[in-house]
């Protein structure tokens, strides 16, 4: 079949695409298959299709001329055809070797982020390759051959890995299906609406609707394989439902419509795909029931790619999607409520006290101010230790931080209990020696009295340590993030859905391109499956004159490279309306300031020259209106936290000297 496309010549790009599409499709549906495997062998079906369409590819490449457009545009045809081919793989492949895939369709050149992120290996160079980025490179002056084919014969010679015996075993496990289907769910409310790597707009709801097509004789193989652990018919129905949803969207957005297929000229592009109905009413739901299905049957996932997943969650927006903390620290092994009650209630004891201060005038609220969020919204920047002097960067909020595999905005820690201890030495902060901070506070007897007690759970530590003390913090901290917003309780039909925050969710994760690096559920910088954190390079300003970009290196500092510098972890968004100033230097004091900048293009839009910056500098071009409908689905991510009591009174110390000490400290 594929060998016609060599002598094809491509007059008309969309109706030659059709038909292109229309074949991989009946091949996908009528392939011979043998009677035992048909789930096995439409997955070797598969990649061989897909194997052959690359070789073509690459043969074309190496025999066209590049000086010629039509050669060019042949060439574009070819590439997104082979996009197609691959996306009859992405239900497998993104699970099975995510790095690999990558270097098949690679979203950015080089990235350093890691699938695995830093607490399991540091950060390393990983170049992309494949077809995205050719498809991009298209598009650039002075095209040469050995470049286009330096991204596209990595992604082909990559191709083998798919077939190791690891791979395969997982194949044939049924459990293995459902961790396929649970990613490939979580694509689905994340990245294959957006465009996060898929370099063109109007090809979006086409590639969406082929891959469901595919899942769909996915679907059918494995039932007929594994006939005893099936998805239930109610979960079928929906998905097909679901895929007329797209079907039928395509058809509205695109003119002589494959109906097969649905790629044709296009007339709109996915600005006005209904992500809010996409998600609750379909994608959410089908992730309950493909969780029911592992819990039920007590699936077990033997891949490191799940290991931040929880199998017992059942809502994309509740809390408990993923771990990426272990907010109990040196205490982790502890289940009893009870000491858990407890460890919490003496956390926040020390939250308010300034004797983890050198001079015993600071404490965690002077930077995180309870009343504003855990954060500081009157200033800039908090004072340093000398209170005179400004920290360089804004205090981010406590509040979710759980959620974030690296910590800090320059992803300097792997724990939230590395990054307090790091807060309570620093000289700048709070200026503690490390040596003294245990003698110092068991110099009250309440606190010595309660880590003893303590002691019973750490069994490997029979002395009190400074990773005690940091660990009953982050328990504290971490109560502050079990909150529901507004939006969640849409999402999960426990609140009715507002207009014009379903208008702004839309145009977050389609038109403002916001949904590309902040994340849903928790619209950060962690991404399915949730196992890193991802740095972007915002060009954000010194100030507002725009004359200067801010001269914080963020990443750069802790990962020296080229496309780290200026590079700082994406944050969440939600309880934007209690955080401000924004940015790292809190260079933004309003909302409308920070998405004029998005919709400027970042630094590069203002004129800054910025050459590694990550967001694209082209105008969004927002109405006055989207603008509002943006701010109004921001706000609906505000989670009303339960009022935080400060402590009566602090415990005495033994030291007179200490007994001065006021809730909340000074300065």
């Amino acid at each position: 079949m594929l060998s016609i496309f060599k002598k094809l010549k491509f007059r008309n790009h969309f109706t030659v695409l059709a038909s292109i599409l229309s074949l991989i499709y009946l091949s996908l549906s009528f392939t011979t298959t043998k009677k035992d495997k048909p789930y096995t062998d439409l997955y070797f079906d598969s990649k061989a299709n897909f194997n052959a369409s690359m070789d073509d590819l690459k043969n074309y490449i190496m025999e066209g001329n590049l000086s010629d457009q039509e050669v060019l545009s042949n060439i574009k045809i070819i590439i997104i055809r082979c996009r197609h081919f691959l996306k009859t793989m992405d239900f497998w492949w993104r699970y099975y070797e995510p790095i690999a895939y990558k270097k098949i369709n690679g979203p950015l050149l080089v990235e350093w982020e890691n699938e695995v992120f830093e607490k399991h290996e540091k950060p390393y160079k990983r170049e992309g390759f494949g077809l995205s980025l050719a498809l991009m490179y298209l598009d650039e002056k002075n095209i040469t051959k050995d470049s286009l084919l330096h991204l596209i014969e990595p992604a082909i010679k990559t191709i083998e890995v798919f077939s190791s015996d690891s791979i395969i075993q997982q194949l044939e496990t049924p459990a293995s299906f459902f961790f396929c289907n649970r990613l490939f769910l979580l694509n689905l409310a994340t990245i294959y609406t957006t465009g996060f790597e898929c370099p063109e707009d109007e090809w979006i709801l086409p590639e969406l609707n082929f891959i469901l097509l595919s899942v769909d004789a996915i679907y059918k193989r494995y039932s007929l394989q594994y006939p005893d652990l099936n998805l239930p018919q109610e979960y079928l129905d929906l998905f097909h439902e679901m895929s007329l949803f797209v079907q039928q969207k395509v058809h509205q957005n695109y003119k002589n419509v494959n109906p097969l297929i649905g790629v044709a000229q296009p007339k709109d592009t996915v600005s006005s795909f209904d992500h809010f109905t996409w998600i609750q009413k379909y994608v959410n739901p089908l992730y309950k029931m493909n969780q029911n299905m592992i819990s039920k049957n007590h699936l077990v996932s033997l891949s490191y790619i799940d290991y931040s997943m929880n199998s017992k969650n059942s809502s994309i927006f509740d809390k408990s999607l993923y771990h990426a903390q272990n907010t109990q620290g040196i205490f982790i092994r502890v289940k009893d409520t009870s000491a858990i009650h407890e460890m919490i209630k003496l956390g926040k004891l020390l939250f308010y006290d300034p004797i983890l201060s050198g001079n015993n005038k600071r404490s965690c609220t002077s930077c995180h101010k309870p009343t504003q969020y855990f954060t500081d919204t009157s200033v800039t920047t908090s004072l340093e230790f000398d209170g005179i002097t400004r920290l360089p960067r804004n205090s981010p909020t406590l509040i979710n931080s759980e959620f974030n595999h690296l910590i800090l905005l320059d992803g300097k820690h792997i724990t939230l209990q590395d990054q307090l201890q790091d807060v309570i030495t620093n000289p700048k902060e709070l200026a503690m020696k490390r040596e003294d901070l245990v003698a110092k506070v068991i110099s009250c007897p309440d606190y010595k009295k309660a880590f003893n007690t303590f002691l019973k759970h750490t069994p490997t530590e029979q002395k009190i340590t400074p990773e005690h003390i940091v660990s009953v913090i982050s328990m504290y901290v971490s109560t502050l993030s079990q909150y529901e917003a507004p939006f969640d309780q849409m999402m999960n039909g426990t609140l009715p859905v507002n207009d014009e925050v379903q208008a702004g969710f839309n145009l977050f994760m389609g038109k403002a391109k916001c949904g590309t690096c902040h994340f849903v559920p928790l619209f950060n910088g962690v991404k399915p499956p949730y196992t890193n954190s991802e740095f972007e390079v915002l060009g954000v300003p010194l100030d507002t004159t725009f004359r200067k970009i801010s001269p914080d290196e963020g990443r750069f500092v802790i990962n020296p490279a080229y496309e780290t510098k200026h590079a700082f972890r994406t944050g969440s968004i939600r309880n934007s309306s209690f955080t401000k100033p924004y940015m790292h230097n809190g260079v933004f004091n309003t909302m409308d300031e920070v998405i004029e900048f998005y919709n400027a293009g970042g630094g590069n839009g203002k004129g800054l020259i910025i050459e590694n910056q990550t967001l694209s500098s082209d105008s969004l071009k927002l109405t006055v209106l989207e603008k509002k409908q943006l701010i109004t689905f921001i706000q609906s991510l505000d989670e009303i936290i339960s009022n935080q009591v400060p402590p009566m009174n602090l415990p005495k110390s033994k030291n007179k000297l200490l007994n001065n000490r006021k809730i909340g400290g000074e300065y």
